[in-house]
């Protein structure tokens, strides 16, 4: 697997090059699809002199554009997906996470059936807005303490499979099904649909071998599957010098 940080080009320039596989960075703050070409200037430079690919973005949507309930705008939310992947191909980016958990809440009263055909839909519109520029967006279930929508790598699946576009696919991510009590066979089977995949360990979101989290066993069924995406560390930092090259090698020990 590749392996990587979300973190900025330039936090990443303390690392040797080689180090690490890839950065990822946040739509909203990087491509910054809400504004013009000036302000996507200086981060495209960015990307230009990074020691490592910048290879995938995470927080498609604001909470402002709604994907789901009474509000949602797809073309709003295309024409801002257009800008986003016209932008990430630019700068050589491969995958943009579909998380975006303000965006996707279904409100209280709207019918879930209703807000899953409507999520369905707006990702039959942006795979074809994706597949020219070699973007793939991945669907992330997100904890239920952060979405009510989504919230399983199961759920998850059976979307990518009824919007049936190959540039539309599956993100796994451990924190979050250890914090939903997700067993780690549910990702039995889904290898083909994965595209991507994220960690942090369950208690406070730090980096693994903070806490001495053991993800052997959602590598496990990953590396029986075939995976070669990628595998991002999406966490938080109390000293990432010594914590990024530590999590690495420990991912590296537990099969990744």
């Amino acid at each position: 697997m590749k392996l990587g940080v979300c973190i900025t080009p330039e936090q990443a320039a303390i690392f040797p090059a080689g180090s690490i596989d890839f950065v990822e960075v946040n739509v909203q703050t990087f491509l910054v699809p809400l504004e013009g070409e000036e302000a996507f200037a200086p981060k495209a430079e960015a990307a230009t002199r990074s020691k490592f690919p910048v290879y995938s973005s995470n927080g498609f949507l604001p909470a402002s554009l709604k994907s789901t309930g009474p509000d949602a705008d797809m073309g709003r939310i295309e024409e801002y997906a257009a800008t986003a992947f016209r932008r990430a191909a630019q700068i050589g980016m491969k995958v943009i996470v579909f998380g975006s958990g303000g965006s996707r809440q279904v409100p209280e009263g709207f019918s879930h059936d209703k807000a899953r055909e409507q999520f369905v839909a707006l990702l039959r519109r942006l795979g074809p807005v994706a597949a020219p520029h070699g973007v793939t967006i991945v669907v992330e279930p997100l904890g239920r303490g952060e979405c009510n929508f989504v919230n399983t790598v199961v759920e998850g699946a059976a979307i990518v499979r009824e919007v049936n576009h190959s540039n539309v696919r599956l993100l796994a991510d451990f924190f979050h099904m250890l914090r939903n009590g997700e067993d780690p066979a549910s990702l039995d089977g889904l290898v083909p649909l994965l595209a991507h995949t994220h960690v942090a360990e369950k208690e406070k979101r730090t980096a693994p071998g903070v806490a001495g989290d053991d993800f052997s066993a959602y590598l496990t069924p990953l590396k029986a599957g075939g995976y070669r995406g990628a595998l991002a560390l999406e966490c938080g930092f109390t000293d990432m010098a010594a914590e990024v090259p530590r999590a690495l090698a420990l991912l590296r020990s537990q099969g990744a």
